[in-house]
Parts: C-alpha cells; structure tokens; sequence
C-alpha cells in the first residue's frame, strides 16, 4: 500500500477548527480529511457528534410520544419473532419507557466511542497489517470519528420525523420510501428496510477519509464497504422472515 505520509513537496493541509471540519464533511469530505490525516484531532468531534445524538435520540425518548413509539417497536419485534407480549410484559414496558432517554444518552456518551474505537481497530488491521499501510491508530480512529457528522445529521431530519409520526422507524430507509410499491412484510420491503440513506452516505463519506489516508482510490474501498452491507442485510432479513414464519 503506499505511503501515508504527504507526498515531498507538496504543502501539509492547513488544520481546521472544530465547526469547519463539522460542515466540511458534509460539503467537501475529501477536502476535509486530507486536514484531518495531517492533523488527526477527533476528540472534540468525538463530543461534539455524541452529545448531538444523545440529545437528539434522548429528547425524543424522554417524550410521551417517544416512549410510546418504544413500546410499539418492542411489542412489534416480539410479533415479528412470532411471541406475543401478555398485558404484564406490556405493562413492564410501560415501566420502564420513562427511564429509556437515559440509556440512549449513556450508549452515545459511553458504548458508540467504543464501538468506533473497535471499527477502527478492525480497519487498522485490515490497512496495516493486511494491506501494508503505515497510518497510525490515532489517524485511523480520527477517520472514522469524522463520519460522524452525517450520522449527527440523519438524527437531525429522522428524529422531528419520527416525533410527528410516532414511531421508532426511520423515515429515511429505503423500505419506507418505496412502502406505496411493496407489500408489507415481504422480504423486499424488510431487506429495503435494512438500508438507510444516511448509513449508505457515511459509509462512503468513511470511504472517501480512508482513500485519503492510505492515498488508494475511493471507489474500490466503497464497493467493500456496500458489499458487506448487502450480506448482513440479506441474512438480517432472511432471519426475520424464518423468525415470522
């Protein structure tokens, strides 16, 4: 793999503030993570992205009709998997719907930085000990944690959505735009289901920051990553259609 530091002669990007690199990985990614390489920074974006999150999911699970949405969402995965909840389980959901806000806070505070510091280890090792790539963890971690924007941002236009429509599920997956043209419940519409917009968005946005560290071209890192989504969607839904036949 070639070398990740910047190539002789050409000047190292200038470092950007906090807001910019927020708005430049939505404008201009590529723009961005060549700044972000050279000045791999990522614990104010890390806070920055996590406590918008948590106080998006959790302001809207601290609401009635947020904790409403909870409860439906649990008694409709238990439906799927072919149980049904007694008026007891339904009223022990009903307990505990208050206090859910607090473990969306605490998961995007505490268990995301985790699951991202172990999406980094796993591309480390891939780059690195797979690939031949020189970058460290901190620039790969730096990466990763900068396509957390367009995640920010899908919590931004889902949440206010899901609010008025009282529900859990996302307004921007492929299965609910294309809802009118499927029936429900069919494999199509739940493998449609599976793939978000703004999932599809950051997983090339961290596509875009990893062809940049690593100097390898975007689309080759893009089909891998679209290619594993496909797989574990595929056997997602296939294990939801076995779980509701």
């Amino acid at each position: 793999m070639a070398n990740t530091d910047l190539q002789a002669g050409t000047a190292t990007p200038a470092p950007k503030n906090l807001v910019a690199r927020f708005i430049g990985i939505i404008t201009a990614p590529r723009a961005t993570y060549e700044s972000v390489a050279a000045h791999p920074k990522w614990f104010g974006m890390l806070a920055l992205s996590a406590g918008l999150t948590a106080l998006l999911v959790g302001g809207f699970l601290f609401t009635k009709v947020g904790q409403e949405a909870w409860i439906d969402a649990a008694v409709n995965a238990a439906t799927a998997q072919g149980r049904s909840m007694t008026d007891q389980q339904i009223q022990g959901l009903e307990r505990i719907a208050p206090f859910v806000g607090y473990g969306a806070i605490g998961f995007s505070v505490i268990g995301w930085p985790i699951v991202l510091a172990i999406i980094a280890g796993i591309l480390f090792g891939v780059f690195n000990a797979a690939l031949g790539g020189n970058a460290s963890f901190k620039q790969i971690f730096a990466v990763v944690v900068h396509a957390g924007p367009i995640g920010t941002l899908g919590q931004l236009v889902t949440m206010p959505l899901n609010y008025a429509r009282g529900t859990m599920t996302s307004a921007t997956n492929l299965g609910m735009l294309t809802q009118a043209f499927l029936p429900d419940g069919s494999f199509a519409a739940r493998l449609l289901g599976m793939f978000d917009v703004f999932v599809l968005w950051q997983l090339l946005v961290l596509a875009i920051g990893l062809g940049v560290l690593y100097r390898r071209r975007t689309q080759p890192i893009a089909i891998t990553f679209y290619t594993l989504y496909v797989v574990i969607a595929v056997i997602v839904a296939f294990l939801r259609r076995g779980a509701a036949a």
